[in-house]
């Protein structure tokens, strides 16, 4: 069999991340930060505004926060100081300070 009769391989469509940034991200700066806080406050947006601060406080992922209940942090009417989660990924708890 020769070469010419060999189908070509090619891509059909170009790869999805052709020219964009894989891999680890920057952290986020201090100002890009309060840039968000502000305008989920602005937009009046609680329930984002408060996993955000969360989020930033706890350094927890995001899928860790959203599993979250409403128990794991009131008890009695009062927010708690302290929240156990479990994390997604190795399965341990993790205590943390609200």
């Amino acid at each position: 069999m020769t070469i010419a009769n060999l189908p070509a391989i090619r891509a059909l469509r170009p790869a999805w991340n052709k020219g964009r940034m894989v891999g680890q991200k920057r952290p986020l700066k201090p100002k890009h930060v309060w840039a968000i806080r502000v305008q989920l406050e602005l937009a009046d947006n609680q329930r984002d505004l408060a996993l955000y601060n969360l989020a930033i406080d706890s350094k927890q992922r995001g899928c860790d926060l959203v599993k979250m209940k409403i128990i794991d942090v009131m008890a009695s009417g009062q927010i708690k100081e302290r929240a156990w989660v479990f994390k997604s990924k190795t399965q341990k708890p993790l205590r943390f300070e609200i």
